[in-house]
């Protein structure tokens, strides 16, 4: 045994574990902790969510009434909603088999006893009976019984939502999935697999979810507002069309029922917003797919939502704005500082629960005298301080940890030595820890009740130092330009933790001193509001700003790497966690860096705002579809008028005027911040726009009739107003046109040109000469109907500016075009 391994707190090998005997014979027994959940959703999940809905039945059950018609022409709509089921479903597999793939190369690993040897396995290579050990920051594998402890404390907040830290004897349970907080034991495994706690709730286990999402519930609603009125309207159309065949004893007799029929399929199709469905699916598929590339790992998709309502962003110091590698700086003894110091620091660094901190000073201070450590009280993130006695060598109790929850305000006061020691260490952003020393050697009560020795003196003041990222003032720069707030949170000296700010361009002069913090969460609310950078800061601290936040309105992120970040980015609206960091924090953030790089968050961001935009923004193309689809089904129906569309006509405007431009708008750049009121503000476009144009359809088919005109050039002149106004408000709400609107706007209209002008074409989709009558009534309601829409674009712009300035006001604006 080597001397730092002399040097340390070993737990007692109490029980040599199993041997390699043993672990054959459990592995052919299949007691093994083998078990490979989704790390998405499954196949048959993805297929029912975009094959069987009941839009989709709707659309084939129409499908398949025209087919048995023989109206096969008039079922193109049939062929479209099945492509885009196929696409939906394939979308997501690739997404899933992204997810998979990169999940599965981030597995944590598990450390075992066997043979009297400690060894890492993957977790699937437990066995029922293994002896697990735990230390510091370690997740649970397995559910297993305690048998070894030295101040071993279990977080199972993510299992059973207690927040504190629980400490852990000989004989408790340590629940699979939870994660060590401080200490370390060892522990029996009692079950494996399937039967642990954490994988007995699969749901939870699954890392792809449908999160809560107000585009996806927003969507949701419309389609139920649809489902409600398209049987009912169904009912009036049909009645209608019957009664324009004769009535219905007539039109059942004489075959005019067939164009009844295909005239309401007609009307019921174009209510449906499909397309949306489909357009949201594979914008958040397409995000996660396009971060993936950039080394950035979506957990949830719906979680892209997320990224484009973030007004706040809080950052752990360490890892996210430094590089996480901290290294020993300078060691600075106090006055009649008592012999040791070195020694005992060589003990710290040496220690197998070493933090990254402790671990620091194995170099500086090799063992030179191997120490047995009496009594000792372990680092805890709550506390920020460890203790030791001595059996042999450095007499009494020796302190290790922050100056300020060592010593309390003396600590910073720059009247002493050691807080004018302190104070200017921590001023030039060097990370400060005292090692403190009391005459009296710890008792096992002391020990045991975690208690600072009464009668503690400065030793020395050890400072480390953190290289900060290079790209980090970039990063904070880029988000004070969107309007996004940042807040740094460190568990750190305050007067360090502003230094570092202030290095990468925050304007604060002094951080905010955490244990201050109002308990309330209004006052906590209004310190965070009003400060940048808070130090000193407890994980279940750092969970209650998160939470402060949340309730004036703001949408919070959280960044972290470390055990003591993961319930608060648990709690965040988007958990950010670095690849380099636990295995617990990146089980449950949301998104996980895979480089660990700090520079990849404008990229997150700047997605998440680029696809929900674009989904507000072709919404509205689709929802303006829908409006004057059913507007056109009760107009018609209680005018008692024949529909003035046939089912392949519509699809000309389907495909050429709202889906094929919205699949290219819904990948374009934008930065615009969403907020909420995404169907409030889509609705207020979509419903005057449907209105309108309903009632120009209906008064041209008044007019028409007037006028004599024949039911084929009737639904020519229809189809025509239709697709040119289709074509006009694809242009209102693609505004500004760069170069790429008006190359996917001018395909669009050369496309219908061709519709309209080939031959083979217009006799598919039954298009005729209207006449040179009907042609000047189609003119004329075209242009009025463009400046109508033109109008309603006018206020409707008004009122989304207004809603994104109030926005702004309340939580930081957006940048970039009004939708």
């Amino acid at each position: 045994m080597d001397a730092a391994s002399d040097a340390s707190i070993a737990l007692p090998v109490a029980d040599a574990g199993l041997s390699a005997a043993d672990v054959a014979e459990r592995v052919a027994a299949g007691s093994t902790n083998a078990y490979t959940p989704d790390t998405s959703r499954s196949v048959w999940t993805i297929v029912r969510a975009n094959v069987f809905t009941l839009f989709n039945g709707i659309v084939f059950a129409c499908f398949f009434v025209l087919f048995v018609l023989g109206r096969w022409q008039d079922a193109l709509f049939g062929l479209a909603a099945f492509a885009n089921s196929i696409i939906g479903c394939v979308q997501e597999f690739r997404a899933k088999a992204a997810l998979d793939r990169l999940a599965l190369l981030n597995a944590p690993q598990a450390r075992v006893r066997r043979d009297g040897v400690e060894a890492e396995i993957t977790p699937a290579d437990v066995v029922i009976d293994d002896i697990l050990i735990l230390r510091a920051g370690d997740q649970v594998p397995a559910d297993a019984t305690v048998i070894e402890t030295r101040a071993l404390q279990i977080d199972e907040s993510m299992l059973t939502g207690e927040s504190d830290a629980v400490d852990k004897r000989p004989g408790d349970e340590a629940l699979s999935g939870s994660i060590v907080v401080s200490g370390e034991g060892a522990c029996r495994v009692t079950r494996v697999g399937a039967d642990s706690y954490a994988n007995r709730f699969a749901g939870e286990a699954k890392r792809f979810s449908l999160v809560a999402s107000e585009v996806r519930g927003s969507v949701n609603r419309v389609l139920k507002w649809m489902s409600w009125i398209i049987g009912p309207v169904g009912l009036l159309v049909l009645n209608a069309q019957m009664m324009v065949a004769g009535g219905w004893v007539q039109a059942w007799q004489n075959g005019g029922w067939v164009q009844a029929v295909v005239n309401t399929i007609a009307a019921l199709t174009a209510m449906i917003p499909l397309g949306l469905v489909l357009i949201t699916s594979i914008a958040f598929a397409v995000g996660a797919a396009k971060l993936a590339g950039q080394q950035v790992l979506v957990n949830e998709l719906p979680a892209v939502e997320g990224l484009a309502r973030v007004d706040i962003i809080c950052l752990d110091k360490t890892g996210t704005l430094t590089a996480g590698e901290i290294a020993f700086d300078a060691l600075q003894a106090m006055p009649d500082a008592a012999a040791g110091v070195a020694d005992v620091l060589a003990w710290y660094g040496a220690a197998p629960d070493a933090n990254a901190t402790a671990r620091c000073l194995r170099d500086p201070f090799p063992v030179g005298v191997a120490l047995e450590a009496a009594e000792y009280i372990p680092f805890s993130s709550a506390r920020k301080w460890s203790a030791v006695s001595f059996a042999t060598g450095p007499v009494g109790t020796w302190v290790l940890g922050a100056p300020e929850m060592v010593f309390g305000d003396a600590a910073a006061d720059p009247t002493t030595d050691l807080g004018r020691i302190v104070t200017e260490l921590a001023s030039s952003g060097r990370r400060t820890l005292v090692l403190a020393q009391a005459a009296t050697p710890l008792g096992s009560g002391d020990a045991e009740a975690e208690r600072l020795p009464a009668t503690l003196v400065p030793a020395a003041v050890v400072t480390f130092r953190e290289q900060v990222r290079d790209d980090a003032a970039q990063t904070l720069a880029y988000f004070a330009r969107q309007g996004v707030g940042i807040r740094v949170i460190s568990g750190d000296n305050p007067r360090t933790v502003a230094a570092i700010a202030r290095e990468v361009g925050l304007d604060v002069a002094e951080g905010f001193d955490a244990r201050r913090l109002p308990e309330d969460e209004a006052g906590l609310a209004d310190a965070l509001e009003h400060n940048l950078v808070f130090g000193r800061v407890t994980p279940e601290q750092k969970k209650r700003m998160v939470l402060a936040l949340q309730s004036r309105g703001h949408t919070v992120a959280m960044t972290g790497d470390g055990v003591n970040d993961a319930l608060a980015i648990k709690t965040a609206d988007l958990g950010i966690a670095m690849n380099s960091g636990a295995a617990a924090t990146k089980a449950v953030a949301r998104i996980v860096l895979l480089d660990s790089r700090f520079s990849h968050l404008p990229d997150v961001v700047a997605e998440g705002r680029q696809v929900i935009a674009n989904i507000e923004r072709v919404s509205m193309l689709f929802l303006t579809k829908t409006a004057y689809a059913t507007g056109l089904a009760v107009l018609f129906g209680v005018l008692v008028l024949e529909f003035p569309f046939l089912p392949r006509q519509l699809s000309i405007t389907d495909g050429l005027t709202i889906g094929i431009p919205a699949f290219f708008l819904a990948l374009l750049p934008n930065t615009q911040r969403y907020v909420p009121g995404f169907l409030r503000r889509s609705l207020a476009f979509a419903i005057p726009a449907g209105v309108i144009i309903a009632v120009a359809l209906t008064l041209y088919t008044l007019g028409a009739m007037a006028l004599g005109v024949s039911e084929p050039e009737l639904r020519t002149g229809s189809t025509i107003i239709l697709a040119i106004v289709g074509i006009w408000v694809l242009t209102v709400l693609s505004r500004p046109i760069t170069r790429f609107k008006a190359l996917v706007i001018g395909a669009m209209f050369i496309a219908l040109v061709a519709v309209f002008t080939v031959p083979l074409l217009t006799e598919f989709f039954q298009l005729v000469d209207p006449g040179e009558d009907a042609a000047w009534l189609v003119t004329v309601v075209t242009v009025l109907t463009i400046g109508a829409i033109e109008i309603v674009r006018f206020f409707h712009r008004r009122y989304v500016a207004r809603a994104l300035a109030d926005a702004g006001s309340l939580g930081g604006g957006g940048a970039g075009e009004v939708a």
